[in-house]
């Protein structure tokens, strides 16, 4: 990737198993935009695993289907994969996001609307009255009018100017232009926002173990 992936700062309530999610476009011949999406387990209380307050929301049918043991082996990477499944995460809570001079929508306030935007219609469907199948529009969606352009986010310990989508009742949104051509946002539930101190630095430097 022709950028460094940020990550939250290193803190008790968050691990990062290595859960990525990768983007890339091209116009047939080079690469015009790339994104890395990092996803953390959340641990509500991180001096007792087994708190139930550290587990997921899931509904009785979801919770079921995690008890059931197939009659084959698994191989380890896959039982831990499950069990993670019934804790909190923060789905793809950081974007770093990169866009070549080509392609229009470079520009933080777009990043960050389509980041939370994200989140919102994969994670509160539900809350947002949605039905089953694709969601393109809708009065739910967070536009880049509700962008506030004079907040700050710490990145590598010093206060960058930052822009925030603060409005949305279930989620909260707030990124920095670290280039040119490069841009970092961070979506998160507010109901985990108390859990969560937001601050970045680059992910492969600064992660423990």
């Amino acid at each position: 990737m022709p950028f460094t992936v940020m990550g939250l700062v290193p803190q008790p309530t968050l691990e990062d198993v290595g859960d990525l999610s990768l983007m890339e476009g091209t116009d047939g011949h080079r690469r015009q935009q790339a994104e890395v999406g990092v996803s953390y387990t959340l641990w509500r209380n991180p001096d007792d695993h087994d708190d139930p307050g550290n587990l997921a929301e899931l509904d009785e049918v979801t919770r079921a289907s995690l008890e059931i043991d197939p009659p084959w082996p698994r191989p380890s990477w896959i039982l831990d994969s499950v069990k993670r499944l019934r804790y909190r995460r923060l789905p793809e809570a950081v974007r770093t996001s990169w866009s070549s001079e080509s392609y229009a929508e470079t520009t933080l306030a777009a990043r960050l609307v389509q980041h939370v935007n994200h989140i919102l219609v994969n994670h509160f469907r539900t809350e947002l009255g949605l039905a089953p199948g694709p969601t393109f529009d809708g009065p739910w969606r967070a536009r880049q009018s509700s962008v506030n352009r004079r907040a700050t986010l710490e990145v590598d310990g010093v206060a960058r100017p930052a822009a925030e989508i603060d409005t949305d009742p279930f989620v909260y949104g707030v990124g920095v232009q670290l280039s040119e051509d490069v841009v970092v946002t961070v979506a998160i539930a507010r109901s985990e926002l108390p859990f969560v101190r937001l601050a970045l630095a680059p992910r492969g430097m600064l992660q423990p173990g």
